[in-house]
């Protein structure tokens, strides 16, 4: 792996998980002294991430981390709804079941586990491995490439909501929704699902914010 691909990878990974809050300063020499790198690959990778929306220029502070706004929030919805409702209503059609329901049993498996204990250990990774079986399934490398754009920023925000375990819980059910119409081959059920399972999301995340603001807008 090229050393900007590796720093690109390191970068966008500390900034999905919180790592780099929005807002944090990347400055080049700091960045390529903690990393253990030239500023070649470091331009390069900040660059990528630059064209991803995880990074932002500001005035007189060079490169920070992207800050998420209400109204970016609201941007990433539209389109994540185009998207994820039409590689829904696709996975519907084009479905192995037996690969849904082995993942609907893991799913119901981690609600159980929130019901009991709260844990959220491998909750995020479940979702995401249900998201890459979606897109599999929908078979469209097309809308594949748009929902990778996406995912990113959708990862940053499912973090906000993390501390919510009712939402968590209600999240579990709305996804075995979408995994029961995909399973039965429904693609207007697949795609009603998943317009309702974003919809409560949304809601959830913007009342989230509110609360606790965590964008570099709300914060200056």
């Amino acid at each position: 792996m090229r050393t900007s691909e590796r720093v690109y990878e390191l970068l966008r990974e500390e900034i999905l998980d919180g790592t780099l809050a929005p807002g944090a300063p990347l400055a080049e020499i700091e960045q390529s002294e903690r990393l253990g790198v030239s500023r070649t690959p470091l331009r390069e990778a900040l660059s990528r991430l630059q064209g991803d929306g995880l990074v932002a220029a500001r005035g007189g502070r060079g490169l920070v981390v992207a800050g998420l706004s209400l109204d970016d929030v609201r941007d990433l919805f539209e389109i994540r709804a185009a998207l994820e409702v039409k590689a829904a209503s696709l996975a519907a059609e084009r479905r192995d079941p037996a690969v849904f329901e082995a993942l609907r049993a893991e799913v119901s498996a981690a609600g159980e586990a929130l019901a009991a204990d709260g844990s959220r250990a491998d909750f995020y990774a479940l979702v995401a491995r249900m998201d890459a079986a979606i897109d599999r399934a929908a078979a469209n490398p097309y809308l594949l490439a748009a929902l990778r754009g996406v995912r990113a920023h959708v990862a940053r925000l499912r973090r906000v909501s993390s501390d919510d375990a009712a939402r968590l819980r209600d999240a579990t059910q709305e996804h075995l929704m979408i995994l029961d119409a995909i399973i039965e081959g429904s693609p207007a059920m697949a795609a009603h699902a998943t317009e309702l399972h974003l919809h409560r999301s949304l809601a959830s995340i913007l009342r989230t914010i509110d609360r606790h603001p965590i964008t570099e807008e709300h914060r200056q």
